[in-house]
This record gives C-alpha cells, structure tokens and sequence, in this order.
C-alpha cells in the first residue's frame, strides 16, 4: 500500500471512527441515567435501600441491553481505532523505507 492510499484510508475511517467513539460515550453516560431511573423504579415498589435499589437496577434486563450495547460500541471503536493505527503505520514504513533509499542512494555516489 503506497501512502496515499494509506492516508486515504484514514481520511475515509476518521468520520466512522468518531461515530463509534461518540456512541460509546453516549451509552457509558446513558448506562448511568438508565440505572439511577431503575432504581427509582424499585423505589416505587417499595424497595428504600439504595443498595437494594442498585442490585435491582443491576439486575434489570434493560441494562443488560445497555451493557450489550456498550460492549458492542467498544468493539466497534476499538475495531476503528486499530485500523487507522494501522494505516498510519504504513505511512511510517514507507517513510522509513525512504530513508533508508536516500541513504543508500548517497553511499553509492
């Protein structure tokens, strides 16, 4: 892969890459929200303790979903982020390869 293939790649994965990122920090930020609203839930039901109230929110099969759906995100980010490491890698390479031609070039002059 020569480097601007390469730094196209990145430039094409930047704008997905920031999609997962944001998704995945809205899902830890909503993990928080959709817990305290099931605790206030089993509030309603009678359950006062607040441990108790978070072991129930635990426990709820909506976050567990949310949890899913955060894994997925981590996943989906991470998946991107080594990917564009990658690309970026490259580039570094072929740079390196470079070099190491312009110095062989010089030495044979």
């Amino acid at each position: 892969m020569n480097p601007e293939e390469a730094t196209q790649l990145i430039r094409e994965k930047a704008p997905k890459f920031g999609e997962a990122k944001a998704q995945r920090v809205y899902l830890e930020e909503f993990r928080k929200a959709k817990k305290a609203l099931l605790m206030k839930d089993a509030l309603k039901l009678g359950i006062e303790a607040a441990n108790a109230q978070e072991r129930e929110a635990y426990a709820d099969a909506a976050y567990l979903e949310v949890l899913k759906g955060l894994a997925k995100a981590v996943e989906d980010e991470e998946t991107l982020k080594w990917e564009l490491e990658s690309y970026r890698l490259e580039v570094e390479i072929w740079r390196t390869r470079e070099a190491t031609n312009r110095m062989q070039d010089r030495a044979h002059q």
